[in-house]
């Protein structure tokens, strides 16, 4: 039978899980960052494939972005279920920093760590759809749009990437506080799913989905097909031309990653950390000496 935590209950999980990931050795959290940055990548490339069609035009975009949210949180559930060191995810470690059973020294490292290994593994799946011509899809049609979302996302003020970065990770760090609740792969899929599409619905942003969406913006950008594509379908060259490295770790990464932070330190583990505190753990029968129970009753008459 799937036993469903209260919210309390689910704030002492992570507390749990915030201390033994911040604990985690170094070739551990690499792999495991890795294998995250490569999921949420496949999530991210199967929903454009899934909505280039209806991303391509303003009368069908909002329908598009539906159905991109339809697809993408199979990322987080692939990190979630499978297991994997996912940087959005692990903001929610601030709640143990604060409890202190985390250090600050710690949490850093595990974000410095996994925050690479995440962007390692997005590259990676950049990489193997390149090589694997699938921006070619629908007459080269994929490869414009995935330029359409990329230098969208790089043309952000630092405001509007900041806001869409908390509204983001609000969201998605309550995806993964809701698959604690849940003692099963069920239940916890539905508690991962519905928060993550609403992400995606709403075009917030996320800094490891845009390790993907961006850099395979950037090569797809290259090929002139996909250039002349994307001007079809209303890019302007200035944009195109905006879209660069510099643009992707100066302009959208920072805000967004901070926004990332605030959204789920903030919003979520701060705050239900706030509203129920600790937990104080049961500390068993007491044990009392005879002479402790003695001067105790004197103590009492």
């Amino acid at each position: 039978m799937e036993k469903i935590l209260k919210p309390d209950e689910i704030l002492n999980v992570s507390l749990d899980v915030a201390e033994t990931k911040a604990g985690g050795g170094f070739v551990k959290l690499l792999v495991l960052a890795v294998l995250a940055g490569a999921f949420i990548a496949f999530g991210a490339e199967g929903s454009s494939i899934a909505a280039y069609s209806l991303l391509a035009e303003p009368s069908t975009y909002g329908l598009g972005r539906a159905l991109a949210g339809a697809i993408f949180p199979v990322g987080l559930i692939l990190v979630v279920i499978a297991g994997a060191e996912l940087f959005t995810g692990n903001v929610l470690i601030v709640g143990a920093v604060a409890a202190r059973r985390v250090s600050p020294g710690a949490l850093l490292r595990n974000w410095g760590i996994v925050y690479l290994g995440n962007f390692i593994g997005a590259l990676l799946i950049v990489w193997l759809i390149a090589a694997g011509g699938q921006l070619h899809g629908g007459a080269d049609m994929l490869g414009a749009v995935t330029i359409k979302i990329a230098a969208g996302k790089a043309g952000l003020s630092f405001s509007s990437a900041l806001a869409l970065g908390v509204m983001c990770n609000w969201l998605v760090c309550l995806a993964v506080w809701l698959a604690y609740a849940s003692s099963t792969v069920q239940g916890k899929i539905a508690g991962i799913f519905f928060p993550v599409m609403l992400f995606v619905l709403s075009g917030f942003e996320h800094s490891i989905a845009n390790m993907y969406y961006i850099p395979a913006g950037i090569l797809a950008k290259s090929n002139p097909s996909f250039a002349r594509a994307a001007l079809d379908i209303g890019v302007t060259q200035q944009q195109i031309d905006g879209l660069t490295w510099a643009s992707f770790f100066g302009g959208n990464l920072p805000p967004v990653t901070l926004g990332n932070i605030i959204g789920g330190a903030v919003f979520v583990s701060l705050a239900y950390l706030a509203a129920y505190g600790l937990k104080k753990k049961n500390a068993g029968p007491r044990v009392v000496d005879a002479d402790s129970l003695r001067d105790e009753i004197r103590k009492e008459w």
